[in-house]
């Protein structure tokens, strides 16, 4: 039976936030935030994971406002929180909510759509690097060779990041935050970013190219970090692609949707670039699709951003978001309610 955790129940006074699904990681740092909305709101969370429309839908009747994480919400879903509760306000547990949600929808229901920003930072710029590390000296096979009992050098000699020249696409709070630890490895950071100023280039230290071709020619390492947005699905192409040259690791712990469909996957399929990813086209992947055969690729379930320190960011702006909300205020607004 599912275990539900309630703040204030008796205040029925109060506006009622319901959080139908939950990662079982963030319960306990949520949990700590609640006491903020004391005299807000009162809060009923499910503590358990589900992506269960039916389920959701049932457990929400009765909400003013929605903490969504983890789960897609599709068109019917949200047609029906619409029509069949009292919610106005959905609060997303992350950043690239567009992924999630159809904002557009939302915008026409005239619901108030929140995301939490720079919470991740961090996070997916140390796993950007545990893919990049895993890559260059193999530690993962290394371990499971050693106690097999395979004492072997055969396989051993990696690659050494000092020197190497490293491109980011996307200088937002990840994309300098990676290239802050690529300077500390030693490397030469270039950065494409077509809507970032010169003094954001200059702070992070990276190299401005104007030429996103360029830039991808030209480094031996590609790291995706561009936001999902309407400007930037897609819009690493094809044609750009073509342009990694042989032994050129690629990254992506951004969204795959940057990416043209289908264009990754034929390049990677040329069997000529390591890769490291960290988000796919469809989540969760399937055994048999056909990225997890491509040889030489390392691969993670979208768990960049998950560590303590996000999960502790993540849930304060949550909070806030909502407390915002309820005071008529506007805080990581994505979507406005009034249009």
């Amino acid at each position: 039976m599912t275990e539900i955790f309630e703040t204030q129940p008796e205040r029925t006074d109060l506006p009622l936030v319901v959080m139908p699904s939950v990662l079982e990681s963030m319960i306990e740092p949520i949990k700590e935030h609640f006491p903020a909305l004391n005299d807000v709101a009162r809060v009923r969370m499910f503590e358990e994971f589900t992506s269960d429309e039916a389920v959701i839908a049932e457990r929400v009747t009765d909400a003013d406002a929605l903490l969504v994480g983890g789960y897609h919400i599709s068109d019917d879903l949200l047609h029906t929180l619409s029509e069949h509760s009292h919610i106005k306000c959905i609060v997303f547990c992350g950043t690239g909510v567009a992924s999630y949600i159809n904002l557009d929808l939302a915008r026409e229901l005239k619901i108030r759509v929140c995301n939490a920003e720079h919470y991740g930072d961090h996070a997916v710029a140390e796993h950007t690097f545990a893919l990049m590390l895993e890559l260059v000296r193999r530690t993962g096979r290394l371990d499971a060779d050693v106690k097999a009992g395979n004492w072997a050098w055969a396989g051993g000699d990696g690659l050494q990041l000092a020197g190497r020249k490293l491109g980011i696409i996307g200088l937002g709070g990840i994309g300098s935050t990676v290239a802050g630890i690529a300077r500390a490895f030693g490397m030469q950071v270039s950065a494409w970013n077509s809507h970032v100023p010169v003094e954001h280039f200059e702070r992070s230290g990276a190299k401005p190219v104007d030429d996103l071709n360029e830039l991808i020619a030209d480094s031996d390492i590609v790291s995706v970090h561009l936001p999902l947005n309407n400007a930037t699905r897609g819009i690493i192409t094809a044609e750009n692609l073509a342009h990694l040259k042989p032994g050129t690791l690629f990254i992506n712990t951004a969204r795959s949707e940057v990416i043209e469909s289908g264009a990754l996957l034929a390049r990677l399929n040329k069997g000529d670039i390591p890769a490291g990813l960290d988000v796919f086209d469809h989540e969760p992947l399937a055994a048999a699709d056909p990225i997890c055969h491509v040889p030489g690729i390392v691969l993670t379930p979208h768990v960049g951003w998950r560590t303590d320190g996000a999960f502790r960011e993540l849930t304060r702006q949550m909070i806030q978001c909502l407390t915002a909300y309820f005071a008529g205020e506007d805080y990581n607004v994505v979507v406005s309610e009034r249009g």
